[in-house]
Order: structure tokens, then sequence, then C-alpha cells
């Protein structure tokens, strides 16, 4: 059977060969991908004339991310890259001689790519999307100020999920905040996850998971029935009707990936390029999601907004 795959290619007689998987497409990772694509471009590295770019969506399915990066070892590009740690864990799984460069992974040493956020030698470096917890339970918490319980809405499937539930518990628990998990294994378990926190919790904070952020907008509709705001750790996620979200410029940190592909493609070794973290944060506040979720957004908080979505 065919693969169902959504995919772009180029200039098959390019001498440089780059091939990208995404674990699926929304927002966030769309525009990590233009910055990539656009930092090569800048670089000097131009489709069509230099540059063989491949792009492949694995659109959900960690079976199809896994048949997508075996095509790719088999391509054996100069350069693959995996945005998201679901399709930069296939990559790795599928070779250790490719050079495999990570983006919006969120914890790439518990991810198993890289031994320690140092450079470590091997085929692998990249890019984290990983932001400190504590200045967004600072954001929660201006706009919640008497919060007693978080719902958080994760797919047990994704590490990087897993790891921001149990630090959420370790930071908010000796609080006296109770963290409230709902998982969702699907896109369209998103809905009745939210729906089974009604009345549970004061508000419902999400993070990079890509399944959640996939179905955001079947989100948005769920928490404006049960009337339970939505903080998000990507930026994007506000513009899909999160009431307020502090995270990294994705964008930004597809160019700053974008750096690293070009070392590579110059000659340097993967291995020999530390894991970086995001550069800058943005905070972005959505006042028409803030009044249909019954909340009103301090002043200050607005004020110091990056982005205001009327």
């Amino acid at each position: 059977m065919p693969l169902s795959l959504s995919s772009l290619s180029f200039a098959d007689n390019a001498k440089k060969h780059v091939a990208i998987t995404a674990i699926v497409e929304h927002p966030a990772l769309d525009q990590a991908r233009q910055g990539i694509i656009d930092e090569l471009k800048d670089a000097g590295f131009i489709e069509g004339e230099n540059l063989t770019l491949q792009f492949q969506s694995a659109q959900g399915n960690s079976a199809t991310a896994a048949q997508i990066a075996k095509k790719y070892a088999g391509d054996n590009p100069d350069v693959a890259i995996g945005i998201g740690t679901p399709s930069a864990q296939a990559l790795l799984a599928s070779t250790r001689t490719v050079p495999i460069v990570y983006t919006a992974v969120t914890d790439p040493v518990a991810a198993n790519l890289v031994r320690s956020w140092e450079a470590t030698g091997g085929n692998v470096t990249g890019v984290s999307d990983h932001l400190p917890l504590e200045p967004q339970m600072d954001l929660v918490k201006m706009i919640i100020p008497d919060v007693k319980s978080i719902g958080f809405v994760y797919s047990p499937g994704e590490v990087n999920s897993t790891i921001v539930l149990k630090q959420l518990q370790e930071i908010l628990e000796p609080q006296g905040i109770k963290v409230v998990a709902a998982p969702a294994q699907r896109t369209t378990d998103i809905s009745t996850a939210v729906k089974s926190l009604q009345g549970r919790v004061d508000v419902i904070y999400t993070s990079t998971d890509n399944n959640v952020v996939s179905a955001y907008e079947s989100m948005y509709q769920a928490a404006v029935q049960t009337k339970i705001p939505l903080i998000a750790s990507d930026t994007s996620s506000s513009e899909r009707g999160a009431v307020a979200a502090l995270g990294g410029d994705y964008y930004g940190m597809g160019r700053q990936t974008g750096k690293l592909v070009v070392r590579i493609l110059n000659g340097e070794k993967a291995g020999d390029i530390a894991s970086e973290k995001p550069q800058k944060t943005e905070l972005y506040v959505n006042l028409k999601a803030a009044q249909q979720q019954g909340v009103t957004l301090p002043e200050e908080v607005i004020k110091s907004a990056t982005k205001v979505i009327e």
C-alpha cells in the first residue's frame, strides 16, 4: 500500500541534498520548516541550483515517520532534518551515518537523541524548543491569581509531553497547586479530554505536544463550552484560541536550526556541534478568546505582550 504523504521534492541534479521530515503539519512546525528553508537560501543554497530539497510529513503517524526515515536513510542525503521528537527519533533509528539535525524537540537527552547538551560525537545535533516552565507558571498565576488546579491535556505516547507533565508536578505540587492530567491518545480525543476537566481545574496549560497543537481548534471550542481558559507555550496556539501564550519564535528557531544545517553542509560534523535552545520568547494574548473563556486578562499582561489579538 503506498504511503499517504504530504511531499515536496526539488531538482534531482542539485549538488547538496537536504531531506526534511515532520511528524505532523501545524503552524508552529510549519514556521520552523520555513525558517530552515529561508536560512539555507540566505546562505546560498538555492533549490534547483545547488540544492535538492525534500519534505515529507508523517501526518501524525509514528509508523509513517519510521517509513519516511528508512527511505531517507536509503537516499543518503547530506543532511536529514527531523521536525518534532518522533520524526527525529525515527531518523536516528534508521541511520547512524547520515547527519541528523533535529528541531522542535523539548528534551533531546530524554528522547535519546543525544547523550548530553554538549557536543557528544555521533551523527545528531539540533535546536530544542525547551522553555523553562517557571515563567510559564508565573504567567498562569498572573492571569488566574487564585489558581488551585491546572489541567494538562497531553499525548501519553509523546515523550516531550510526559516530561513536561512530570516537571509541572515537581514545580506546582510543592506550591499547593494540583496538576490534573487528561491524556488524549488521538487528535479526536482532545475535545473529550478538555470536557473531562470541567469543574476540576481553574485553567488548562498546553505544551508543544504535537497531537494537541495539531487539533487546537477542537481544544478551543471545548474550552469555550466549558469556560476553562487555555494558556499555551506555543504562540501560534494563541492565534488559534489560547487566551495567552508565552513561547519560542518557531520561525526564528527554524533559522537557528538552518544555521546548523549550513555548518554541516560546509563540512562540519553533526556530532561536533552542541545542541542549542531557543534564543528568545514572545508573549501573545488573545482578547476575544479570553472573553469567550470567561477570564479577564490583567492590563500588565496585555501591555507586556509582543502581539495582542483582538
